[in-house]
């Protein structure tokens, strides 16, 4: 969602040959209108954004557009988003700190339909399903789906009724949604729901 990352990203692409940036968005909701109207092979999909966030722009973008292949990107390593980006339907998951090669490697690879995932995301799956050392375990795994997805959008901002809006979904099951989030999290407010979610790399501090 930072302009200043987007354009460099997207000068280092157009500089490989055969490569064509043909937009960039701030977030989910732009990349949405962008994938309608020009309908990308490859969309590099921050994970965290302002709005609906990357999670559920993902989801959305793979139910409209299938054939569209997604990479997230994503600023730290934690192991909270990839598993549930790549049954959202990313078929990549890299970090902002990658070098151009690996990024460069990771769109031809998805492009050909072949998974990518950056070494060390891996690493931290693997551990996690077999039981090995991670970071102290995050209170948001016990979030569902659609329970991290509301809760990204309350912390960025959004209101009962424009949440509700993306969800297709009544203000009241909004409403419960994030009783249940308030309830696992063991918060009371949305403001110690912000803080929770920038100590567990949840939202990055300057989203806030």
């Amino acid at each position: 969602d930072h302009g200043l990352v987007r354009m460099g990203i997207a000068r280092m692409v157009e500089d490989v040959d055969d490569f064509e940036v043909i937009g960039n968005a701030k977030d989910g909701e732009q990349a949405l209108q962008i994938c309608r109207k020009h309908q990308p092979d490859v969309v590099l999909m921050d994970v965290k954004m302002p709005g609906i966030g990357g999670l559920e722009a993902t989801r959305k973008l793979q139910l409209a557009h299938p054939s569209i292949k997604v990479i997230a990107v994503t600023a730290c390593d934690d192991d909270l988003y990839p598993e549930r980006l790549m049954k959202a339907g990313a078929m990549g998951y890299i970090t902002k700190g990658a070098e151009v090669d690996e990024m460069i490697t990771a769109i031809n690879s998805v492009y050909k339909g072949t998974l990518y995932m950056s070494s060390i995301i891996a690493q931290q799956l693997a551990l996690k399903k077999f039981g090995g050392k991670t970071d102290s375990a995050s209170p948001f795994e016990s979030l569902s789906e659609r329970e991290l997805q509301t809760t990204v959008m309350i912390v960025n901002g959004s209101k009962v009724q424009e949440i509700a809006e993306t969800f297709c979904v009544s203000p009241k099951t909004v409403n419960t949604y994030r009783y249940r989030i308030f309830d696992k999290l063991g918060v009371s407010s949305d403001v110690e729901l912000a803080l929770l979610a920038v100590r567990y790399n949840i939202l990055e501090l300057e989203s806030v």
